[in-house]
């Protein structure tokens, strides 16, 4: 199995989630299916049929969360430095609108777009890897050809 690449912050957060499952989630459900079956005949029981797709939920994302867990790669950005590459928070401006943008690449698992977050298998960051300050890059995006030009990379 290949190695799952997360920062400290990023895994964290999903052991914090697994925890949560496990500790809140997972008791509660079970309560909720117990009383959802005092109620009679399943066949027609709607909390019992919502009980249990909410378990097969739960327990599908606790899989999912420990197999990212016992495969992760924990990476600390601040130890690396040079070119662009995993961990790096990037700073850009489009070239078109003199917009200016923030990203920091990451795992697929702890993306998050709106909050600057950026895939490492996404079009975007797969241009920048390799990149150093000052260099211009194109990008094919779905809203058509995109360019930067990278102002400033750190490792924080």
């Amino acid at each position: 199995m290949e190695k799952i690449p997360l920062t400290r912050a990023g895994f964290d957060k999903i052991d914090a989630e697994l925890k949560q499952l496990k500790s809140v989630e997972r008791p509660a459900i079970i309560q909720a299916i117990s009383e959802a079956r005092e109620h009679g005949d399943l066949s027609e029981n709607a909390e019992y049929h919502s009980a249990k797709e909410k378990q097969s939920f739960i327990e599908g994302r606790i899989k999912e969360l420990e197999g990212v867990l016992s495969l992760a790669d924990v990476i600390d950005p601040k130890k690396l430095s040079g070119p662009i590459k995993f961990g790096a928070t990037v700073e850009l401006v489009d070239e078109d609108t003199d917009e200016e943008r923030t990203y920091q690449i990451v795992g697929e698992y702890e993306a998050d777009i709106e909050n600057g977050r950026l895939n490492m298998k996404s079009p975007l960051a797969r241009a920048l890897i390799g990149k150093e300050e000052g260099d211009s890059i194109e990008v094919r995006t779905p809203g058509g050809e995109k360019a930067y030009e990278i102002l400033k990379i750190s490792y924080v």
